[in-house]
């Protein structure tokens, strides 16, 4: 295997066709031909020799093999870790000493921006990029090295990291006002007839409303309807599609307005933290851990109260 003589458009070129599922879209994605494509990955191919991609198991378009998405795993982290050397060089140019680089779940981007502008105001010195992703990208992202650290709920059994507890991080049920069960929360069975508006199933919210619901209702079915953001989901309660399991930390405007009402369900809100979170594997940049032991020591400050308007 010539891997020396590997090349990042051929690397992009195999990444392309991942994403887009053929020779045709990668091209497009790429602003190649459909033959430009192919050379890359014939080529690809011809140095490491062995095959990279197949036709799609559906037979329309092309798919990566084994092979193929192993290399595809190693491309994804070369250009992270070249994302992070262009961030760190322009900082150096613009007269600042560095750049971190911090991922959030989706859940976090209510209160993370404050933490952000609580960093900058500090250390004008250094460059900040937020990222903001679901569970699953965000733990992809920390695999392949995209972030100095992250902000996530539970921390994961893999990859392994290091993980710090930022603060109480409340969940609990909303719904529109006037809904039948504000006042009558104690009745199980009105609330199993409910149609739980919910995020996709490996979204950390939706893991904790199952483990929950299946506690509450020792394993009872209920229906759901699942929608890809909160801000959805939220428009989706206030129409009177559902009511929703989510972290307070997304709703405080909306219940503090009267648009959401939270239903005070016995055992609710459930308590879980917020973690900072980093690769064990590797040694982190003495700039990282800077901000790091910054972030830790601030308590908490830049999370939102959920406790207060959620409980009793």
């Amino acid at each position: 295997m010539r891997m020396n003589a590997v090349t990042l458009k051929q690397l992009r070129a195999l990444d392309a066709v991942a994403r887009g599922g053929s020779l045709t879209a990668a091209g497009e994605i790429l602003g190649l031909t459909t033959p430009a494509v192919h050379t890359q990955i014939k080529g690809l191919e011809d140095l490491l020799g062995i095959s990279l991609i197949r036709r799609a198991s559906d037979g329309a378009g092309s798919e990566l093999t084994e092979a193929g998405e192993a290399l595809r795993d190693a491309a994804l982290r070369i250009e992270d870790n070249l994302s992070q050397a262009v961030a760190n060089l322009r900082a150096i140019q613009g007269g600042q000493i560095g750049h971190v680089t911090l991922g959030v779940v989706s859940t976090g981007k209510y209160f993370a921006p404050r933490l952000v502008k609580m960093l900058q105001d500090r250390h004008p010195e250094i460059e900040f990029a937020l990222k903001i992703g679901n569970r699953t990208e965000i733990l992809a992202g920390l695999e392949r090295g995209s972030y100095d650290m992250a902000i996530m709920g539970r921390p994961p059994r893999h990859p392994t990291v290091i993980a710090e507890p930022l603060g109480p991080h409340p969940h609990g049920l909303v719904a529109p006002p006037g809904h039948p069960l504000i006042g009558h929360e104690a009745d199980i069975d009105a609330l199993f007839e409910q149609t739980f508006v919910a995020r996709e199933q490996a979204s950390g919210t939706r893991i904790l409303m199952n483990r929950w619901l299946d506690r509450l209702g020792d394993g009872r079915l209920y229906d759901t309807l699942e929608m890809d953001s909160n801000e959805t989901i939220k428009q989706a309660v206030m129409a009177g599609l559902g009511i929703a399991f989510l972290s307070l930390h997304t709703v405080m405007d909306e219940l503090a307005t009267g648009r959401l009402v939270a239903l005070h369900i016995p055992g609710l809100p459930l308590i879980r933290h917020w973690f900072l979170v980093r690769p064990e594997a590797g040694r982190p940049r003495d700039l990282a851990l800077r901000i790091w032991d910054e972030i830790v020591a601030l308590n908490g400050q830049f999370l939102p109260d959920g406790r207060a308007d959620s409980s009793d």
